[in-house]
């Protein structure tokens, strides 16, 4: 087997060039060259996707049997386009990395791979779309539902979409898990969201280069699936497994959504994971289930997640880590006030 892996040196994209490796395939990877080392055993071509010339150059060390794109999140669909009309020729199956976010009805709604898609035009900028008034739709989601119809148009039916929601795991760079895991760490009184027995469903980045891995590979497969944990776990039990992998001696507070509300706490970012619409967590993960999806229990990712930043695990730097995680004196104020009206 031979691939291409758009990207490949950091979180997702590192754990298929791995998964690849160890499935003995031959593998080349593609990227600017300045989000992480290249990993030994690949061919690895530098250049920037959104110029034509380094397609074109990266294009004629093909053909390859499998482009697997993890590099276009931050892309608008008129450089997926470029890219995937460049390659097209090249290869025989697109697996691309998209998200849970390019439906119109998350997070308010139940989610399956029939659910109505946001709609943006193929050839659109990065001006295409807008964020809602609570949080959605979001222009991100246009900008990905864009990139999806890039892709279909450029390669037909040799595309399989891969929608994840939350991802997490060793290497995870937007800062979710490990802002949790710092503050189970620690100790003391923890500002959690209730109800304590909310169910979500992260998806270990392991499980998701796995499936991406077996999509490329099987040409039986094809459209969209839905890539989220088929069991999940409660906030409870989510929270409490960050305590025992750091060893915390924390305690949770649990407050309802309206007290948080009331004192300023925003969803999905300040309070990580937690957001209150009745879809965020209610994805239908049955099809990629069906196709060989197989998830590890989540109390395995959040202790590797440890392990991994307790030996000096780096993520990439990304924006995005600043963004998630309450201030201790904010939390510090909003938890004596709770305590102080119970």
């Amino acid at each position: 087997m031979r691939i291409l892996v758009l990207g490949g040196t950091w979180f997702l994209g590192k754990e298929i060039v791995f998964g690849a490796l160890g499935r003995g395939w031959e593998v080349t990877t593609f990227n600017r060259g300045r989000s992480g080392p290249d990993i030994p055993g690949v061919n690895a071509i530098h250049g920037d996707r959104t110029a034509l010339g380094d397609l074109r150059r990266l294009s004629a060390a093909g053909p390859w049997d499998a482009v697997l794109d993890t590099s276009s999140s931050e892309l608008p669909p008129r450089d997926v386009l470029l890219a995937a009309r460049a390659l097209a020729g090249q290869v025989d199956r697109w697996v691309h990395i998209s998200t849970v976010s390019v439906y119109a009805d998350w997070p308010h709604h139940p989610l399956t791979e029939a659910s109505p898609l946001l709609d943006c035009p193929p050839d659109a900028d990065d001006t295409f779309g807008f964020t809602g008034p609570d949080g959605s739709p979001t222009k991100y989601g246009f900008q990905k539902a864009g990139g999806e119809r890039a892709v279909s148009e450029a390669l037909g039916g040799r595309v399989v979409f891969l929608r994840p929601g939350v991802i997490l795991g060793p290497g995870e760079y937007v800062g979710r898990l490990p802002w949790w895991l710092a503050r189970a760490a620690r100790g003391g009184r923890i500002l959690a969201p209730s109800p304590a027995e909310r169910r979500i469903q992260p998806v270990d980045v392991r499980d998701v280069a796995a499936f991406a891995l077996d999509q490329a590979a099987d040409l039986s497969a094809g459209g969209a699936f839905n890539v989220a944990h088929p069991e999940g776990l409660t906030f409870v039990e989510f929270v409490t497994a960050c305590l025992t992998a750091t060893g915390g001696a924390g305690r949770p507070l649990w407050a309802a959504a309206d007290d948080l509300d009331r004192h300023g706490v925003k969803q999905w970012t300040e309070m990580p994971l937690w957001r209150t619409h009745a879809g965020v967590w209610a994805v239908d993960p049955s099809r990629a289930v069906a196709a060989g999806l197989r998830c590890r229990p989540l109390l395995e990712t959040i202790a590797d997640t440890w392990a991994w930043l307790q030996a000096d695990g780096r993520p990439v730097e990304h924006p995005r880590w600043a963004e998630h995680g309450i201030a201790p004196e904010k939390e510090a104020k909003i938890l004596a006030s709770l305590s102080g009206a119970n």
